[in-house]
């Protein structure tokens, strides 16, 4: 079998696909993996918010759509840029094992959040970070920045930001751990549903292809980021809300699940967690759901929808 791979032309999406290309040509019955390139809306407009141009599945539909007309195989795609609900058409495999999850801040000048003296301004494109950085420390500004990760770091560099908060997976794939002044901890920053992990998007009823993938596939890293998948989905996650979800394993067949539903001006947040085993992940999700639903999260949801709208 020769396998097309479909995956953006940004370099970390690159280096993705390259990382999956090298995996599949270990396994039997590959006997070649070709990289199809190309540029998605996400990619392409970078003067709005993703938000108002209709979220990170921006990001997947020119893949799927060459899966869809046969010029490509396999998509791959950092887990968080996933929608909740899939296209019948399409089939997510699962996820590969995960990378580092956490955030990272990237500044010139400063080593920490806690450094940052009021009005400096911090640079991120996602909801989940604003509304945790301006509830920990109201002081700072934060204001939009989006483009691949180059473009990013050079805004930070030319000085248009202090500090600037990114995937830490991504600096360490492209080998850039020396733009890294810290890693964000869980407790201070909920990583984003499916950070680090790379998911894996075929045809729906591609057989063949599916069992030459499995090996892949890493099953306790699906389990915990199905649980974060179970939460998001349930509660209508979109780039429009302030959602985060972090899945981590505490030793045998048990994990812990915790989630975070927030105001964007990070006034309002509310967290909940649950814990269990592995196979009951979508039981424990559950719990963690109705634990935020008790606390108010439709309301809250419904509130930063409502001020989106307005902004729009």
């Amino acid at each position: 079998m020769k396998i097309r791979i479909a995956s953006r032309e940004s370099r970390l999406a690159m280096w993705q696909a390259e990382h999956v290309r090298d995996r599949l040509l270990t396994q039997p019955g590959v006997d070649g993996v070709e990289i199809v390139g190309m540029t998605t809306k996400g990619d392409q407009i970078l003067d709005r918010s993703l938000a108002k141009i209709g979220g990170k599945g921006l990001f997947i539909k020119e893949l799927e759509q060459a899966l869809l007309e046969g010029r490509a195989d396999l998509a791959v795609h950092s887990g968080k840029d996933i929608p909740m609900d899939l296209d019948p058409q399409f089939q997510l495999l699962g996820f590969m094992t995960r990378e580092d999850p956490h955030d990272a801040l990237v500044s010139n000048d400063f080593a920490s959040l806690a450094e940052l003296p009021a009005g400096a301004i911090v640079g991120s494109s996602s909801l989940r970070r604003q509304a945790q950085v301006l509830a920990r420390y109201p002081h700072l500004v934060v204001k939009p920045l989006r483009g691949n990760l180059d473009t990013r770091l050079g805004k930070l560099d030319a000085g248009q930001f202090q500090a600037i908060v990114l995937a830490a997976a991504g600096l360490k794939r492209l080998n850039m751990h020396s733009r890294i002044r810290a890693i964000v901890p869980s407790e201070h920053m909920l990583p984003a549903v499916g950070q680090g992990a790379l998911g894996l998007e075929i045809r729906q009823g591609d057989d063949a292809l599916a069992k030459i993938c499995h090996a892949l596939i890493d099953p306790v890293c699906t389990q915990l980021v199905s649980a974060e998948r179970a939460v998001s989905k349930a509660l209508g996650g979109s780039c429009q809300v302030p959602i985060a979800g972090y899945a981590t394993r505490e030793g045998g067949d048990h994990f812990m699940l915790r989630a975070l539903v927030a105001s964007p001006d990070g006034r309002r947040v509310l967290q909940a967690q649950g814990q269990g085993l592995l196979a009951d992940w979508a039981a424990v999700a559950q719990g963690v759901i109705e634990q935020l639903v008790r606390g108010g999260a439709q309301a809250l949801i419904e509130q930063a929808v409502a001020e989106f709208a307005q902004q729009s």
